[in-house]
């Protein structure tokens, strides 16, 4: 695994910082009711993506699937974070021309597959990747990730038993955020580990601190090497935390302020400050300048998002497949 430098630790604290702040700034918009439908933030688990991104080849060698919870992952895959905004708030130079909206964000070129809305519905699609990476030989990863709540679909077993039985290259990511919309995982199972369904199937699997970014890169790396050496899948628990609800319609009311507050106290973003600042990464000076140019960049985006046009109505039929020779539907009548 790459060392885990000064230079990675202040990377760490400006890509979550700007992952915080890009999400604080999207609930404000849908507040003003810039943004529409739904959205659903990840504040409280940037660990997750940010101990992933130091282990993986980006540039599309490794890709990543994952739920609608999925702003900041493909900005921390190398998606522009304005076309990010502008998708969200349904404009045409967004990721999708405005069309995807928050659930939605999408980046072949990046190696980012979404962004689905149907819980669980990305786990079957991954292993589907991989599968494509092991028939082409690319030595590419998938990353699957889904929510406590999608561990208990049906599809979850019947990708967890096609992937060993090929020795897919895929890494199943479980994030458990501790709800499921508003159910806690003790109401959803007659077990909390839900990392243990990896072993009906003899996959290699286990829980990882996902509050802590050095915890899930180890993990993550070793899960990844063995895929790459065609010794198949992992199945990670990442124990994390979401202090927002579960959308911006969440009241709350499953849960108390002090378990929030009790959280907040292991946040990573806190964690990885309180290195840099015990080891002398930076001074006082440098982490403000760090924080002020995640807040320069969080208002560019919101700029360039709001200042950009809304589709034109043409685009609704130049984005629908047209088949011209049809045999069934006479194209004159």
């Amino acid at each position: 695994m790459k060392p885990i430098t000064k230079e990675v630790y202040l990377k760490w604290y400006e890509d979550m910082q700007f992952w915080r702040k890009f999400e604080d700034k999207l609930a404000a918009l849908y507040i003003q009711q810039k943004v529409r439908g739904f959205l659903h933030l990840y504040n409280g688990q940037e660990a997750v993506l940010a101990g992933a991104l130091h282990v993986m080849e980006l540039g599309g060698k490794d890709k990543m699937i994952t739920a609608y919870r999925n702003h900041v992952q493909p900005i921390g895959m190398g998606v522009d974070p304005r076309k990010v905004m502008a998708e969200l708030l349904g404009k045409v130079t967004g990721t999708s021309k405005g069309m995807g909206g928050s659930m939605h964000i999408f980046s072949k070129e990046h190696g980012f597959y979404g962004g689905h809305g149907i819980v669980g519905a990305q786990i079957p699609v991954g292993a589907g990747m991989a599968f494509a990476d092991k028939y082409f030989e690319t030595g590419g990863v998938t990353l699957t990730y889904f929510g406590d709540g999608a561990a208990r679909q049906g599809s979850l077993h019947e990708a967890f038993n096609m992937a060993m039985n090929w020795k897919l290259p895929v890494v199943f990511i479980c994030e458990n955020n501790g709800y499921a919309m508003g159910t806690s995982v003790e109401r959803t199972a007659n077990h909390t580990d839900i990392w243990k369904l990896g072993l009906g199937y003899e996959m290699p699997c286990g829980p990882v601190d996902g509050m802590n970014p050095v915890k899930v890169a180890e993990a993550m790396h070793e899960a990844m090497e063995r895929a790459r050496r065609g010794d198949g899948p992992t199945f990670l628990e990442m124990k994390t935390y979401r202090y927002r609800g579960h959308s911006m319609s969440d009241a709350q009311l499953y849960r108390t302020k002090d378990e929030v507050e009790e959280y907040k106290k292991i946040d990573p973003i806190t964690q990885v400050l309180d290195i840099i600042k015990e080891n002398n990464y930076a001074t006082e000076a440098e982490i403000e300048a760090i924080d002020e140019r995640v807040k320069d960049l969080v208002e560019e985006c919101a700029t360039f998002a709001e200042e950009s046009d809304f589709p034109e109505i043409q685009q609704l039929y130049d984005v629908v497949y047209e088949q011209e020779n049809y045999p069934f539907i006479p194209h004159k009548l």
